[in-house]
């Protein structure tokens, strides 16, 4: 079974790459707080034309190369950030 995990677009520089940047919770061993752990994986666009900002579905796949296994599933959220702003 593939893992389905839910991320942001954090860069679109790469050709036929883009990084998404993949935030978890997960509790404190002693206190219990809840922490935040992310993790970047590359993923190929698979047609979608994607901004930095969106979020993305993620899909695993097999190997593409040397370090991407994912490609986009689709886009969940459409970014507010237009493309040129700061």
């Amino acid at each position: 079974m593939a893992k389905i995990l839910t991320g942001k677009v954090i860069s679109t520089g790469m050709q036929d790459t883009v990084v998404v940047e993949v935030v978890r919770r997960i509790p404190h061993p002693l206190y219990k707080k809840l922490l935040k752990r992310s993790k970047h994986f590359k993923a190929a666009p698979n047609g979608h034309t994607v901004i930095v900002g969106q979020t993305v579905k993620i899909v695993e796949t097999k190997k593409m190369a040397k370090d991407k296994y994912f490609m986009i599933q689709g886009i969940v959220e459409k970014s507010h950030v237009q493309k040129g702003d700061k």
